[in-house]
Order: C-alpha cells, then structure tokens, then sequence
C-alpha cells in the first residue's frame, strides 16, 4: 500500500465534499478546524446491528442546517449507464465492473460508527481490499449537511468503497446517493437490519416484508446513477423465498449481492452460525457477483468460506474491530488453540491501536468512533487492567495526548497480547486467498 497522505497534503487536493455549500472544499476541510467532541458514552456490549439502527435513528431529531442541497443534474434513464435493458446485459456490466475494481475478495463489512475513515485505512493497510462506510441514514443524509461532514469522510486511497443507505423511499434514497456517487463504487442498500428500531422505522430487514418497495428502490437507484447498485441482505426462513428475493435483486438491476447468512430473527452472531450452505444456493441461482458474511473470525475461515460457499468475496465485521489485521494472516490468541504451531506474529493490538490513533490525527472523525475502537482493540488488555479501562470510561474529553498515554500506562504493566501467525504461514495464505481468480 502506497505511504498514507498528510492532512496537509488531502487539502491541497481536488476532493470535493459531498452535497456541500463550498465545491471545492475538501470532505475532510470541515472536521479539521472543528474537533470538539460530541457527548461521549461508554462503550456497550450490544449486538452491532442493534448499534447501528439506534444510532441513526436518534440522529433523525438532527436539526437542520438549512435547505437540502440541489441534487445533481437528473440522469434521464435513457442515458444511464446501467439502463435495464435485459437481465444478460447488466449481469455483463456488473462483472466488467466487478473485475475492473480488481475483484476484491477481502471486504470490511458496514458497522455503525466503526468502519469509519481512519478505520478503513487501517484495515486496507493489513490486507482489506474494498470497505463499506457505516449505514448512512437517507433522508437525514439528503437533508443536513451535518449529518454528511460528519458522518461521511473519504479520500483517494479509499477505493473500492461501498457507501451504504438505509432508506423506504425511492426518491429520498436517490437524492441521498446522488450526492455520493462521485466518491465510491457502489451505492448499497441496507436490507439486513433486523432490530425493533428499523421495523419502527420501516427500514433494513423489515422491508422484506414488502418485496414491491424494496424493488422499487433497487430499480431507481440503477436506472439513475453512475455507479453500480448493491444489496446487503438477511435469508429468509425458507430457502426457496430466500433464492427468489435474490433473483428477484438481481432482476431489479443490484450489481453485487452481500449476503448475511442469518435470518432477520437470528440476532446473536455467537448464538446462530451464518449458514454457508444457503450462500452457496444464492450463488448458484444468480449471475451477479456475491459476497458471503457471517462466521469470518480469521483467514482460514476466510479461505473455508471461499470454498464452500463459492462467493466471490467475503464481509468480515466484529472479528476484524479486535483485530484489523485479520485479512494479513493474524489471528488473536483465541483463535491459535487447535494449530499444529503458532508464532509470535511481532505484532499486538496495542500497536494496532496506535496506529488507529495516528490514523485518525490524519482523518479527523467524532471522538465516539474513537472512543469505541479504542475499547474493542484493547478489551483483552482492558480485562487484565480493568482499573485502566475505568480511566477511559470516566475520561469525559478525550485527546490523542490522553489516548497514547493510555496505551503507554498498559505497556507500562509488562503486559502484551500478541496476535499469531500460524507456522504455515498465515501471511502467505492471505495473500493466496486474496490473489485468486473471479471465477468468470
């Protein structure tokens, strides 16, 4: 990976903020000369989804800032670069697009706060080939120019990127996808959210309950845009229902399908295994490209995954918040039981930690995002220091002076936790892994 930019160097260059009232600023002008933290809380144990659905709905009491920006000029669909004008001839754009990413295998799943910017880099340093943004709330996305500064930053070195909506609207969702079109590579749709939040909100995994709307926003945004539309989606209880809602997608004009191998009940990612099987029968049924999510703790599931399932690709989520660098053949110490051999891969997460801290110095993001990293990458040293993790939760103003001193203080302890690479080199198998060839 090619050495990191400076701030500095980011400003001086012709990125342009998404939907805001200066052009030629750049997405990240406003977060560096505006770091005040917002109210900080503590890090919580709840299911990720439930996280991600919570946090966008309460920023739905945002005020606005002032009038939504025009959108872009309209596309006619005539003119649209993914007009539907067979099944054949999208499925042979989605590929073409597909294989001129690269065709990535090794994708950082969405996580609501938590794969943001500084993250993403993290994570594409140690191995990550494409990244999906947080789940981005639509109409607050289209309507406040706040919630856009804050909530979405980019930069060059951020490709592939997925940028991820929720939305029931089929005009909101393209105003809000117009803005970010020119800063990504596909525009996704949250279709998996499965907590009470989004059935109140009429939103993510509960739109499956009414197959017409959800169509409905898939055919806007691929008649409309300049960029692929995908899907992020839950099974249905049936296989049969959950093969026809995929070919349903695809017919729709969705470029690339993400599938979580849950059904919308099945909340606890450590209660129900993702069922690869299923994954395997959408992948089979449909012609597009397909990413498999669930069950990706280190790479050899990552390689296991590739195999059974036969998906192009696959998302991992909680795994890789403990250990960004699970996609370079790293694996925490839970994962070393049942290797022939494991060595000392050099490299803990408290370096990981740093790194993340340096990282956000260069993008500046809302100091809970950090907050929240900082607790999932150091919760193994927090549980043998649970006085030091005490000092972060009552610090009610963080700063990168604080934070590194945080980490000083465990080091300080003679503790470290090491990440392993397996004496058959981990490493190496990463790289194979993400080496392999798209099957068409």
């Amino acid at each position: 990976m090619k050495a990191l930019p400076t701030a500095a160097a980011l400003l001086r260059r012709r990125t342009h903020r998404p939907g805001g009232s200066s052009p030629g600023a750049s997405l990240l002008l406003g977060r560096l000369f505006s770091m005040a933290p917002p109210p900080l809380s503590v890090e919580s144990e709840e299911n990720a989804d439930y996280r991600l659905c919570h946090v966008a709905d309460q920023r739905s009491a945002l005020p606005e800032d002032g009038p939504p920006p025009p959108p872009p000029p309209r596309v006619a669909a005539e003119e649209s670069p993914h007009r539907a004008m067979n099944v054949e001839w999208r499925v042979e754009r989605a590929w073409e697009h597909w294989r001129r990413l690269g065709a990535p295998k090794l994708v950082v799943a969405p996580m609501v706060d938590n794969s943001e910017l500084p993250f993403r880099m993290l994570c594409r340093k140690y191995g990550a080939e494409a990244a999906y943004t947080p789940m981005l709330h639509s109409r607050i996305f289209s309507e406040n120019e706040k919630y856009r500064m804050t909530e979405f930053t980019t930069c060059k070195e951020d490709r592939p990127l997925f940028v991820q909506f929720c939305a029931n609207d089929p005009d909101t969702l393209l105003q809000a996808a117009r803005i970010v079109e020119g800063y990504c590579d596909y525009v996704d749709i949250n279709l998996g959210c499965p907590q009470r939040i989004a059935r109140r909100g009429n939103y993510g995994a509960f739109l499956m309950d009414n197959l017409p709307l959800v169509k409905s926003l898939v055919e806007k945004l691929a008649f409309n845009l300049r960029v692929p539309v995908s899907c992020k989606v839950r099974i249905f209880p049936r296989l049969e229902d959950t093969i026809a809602y995929a070919k349903m997608l695809e017919e729709a004009g969705c470029s690339l399908l993400a599938i979580h191998g849950r059904t919308r009940d099945e909340k606890d990612g450590r209660k129900f295994r993702a069922d690869w099987a299923v994954i395997r029968a959408i992948k089979d049924s449909v012609k597009i490209p397909v990413l498999a999510n669930g069950n990706i703790r280190h790479i050899e599931d990552v390689r296991e995954c590739l195999e059974k399932t036969g998906a192009d690709g696959v998302l991992s989520a909680e795994s890789l918040l403990e250990n960004p660098a699970l996609f370079s053949g790293y694996r925490t110490g839970e994962w070393v039981e049942g290797l022939e051999e494991a060595n000392n891969g050099g490299l803990d997460q408290a370096d990981l930690a740093v790194e993340y801290l340096k990282l956000c110095a260069q993008y500046p993001v809302p100091w809970r995002m950090v907050r929240s990293h900082v607790h999932k990458m150091l919760g193994e040293w927090f549980r043998m220091h649970p006085h030091v993790r005490e000092e972060l939760n009552k610090q009610a103003t963080l700063s990168f002076e604080w934070l590194h001193g945080l980490v000083g203080r465990l080091r300080e302890t003679g503790a470290r936790i090491p990440l392993y690479l397996a004496t058959h080199s981990d490493a190496e198998e990463s790289v194979r892994v993400g080496a392999a060839q798209d099957p068409r």
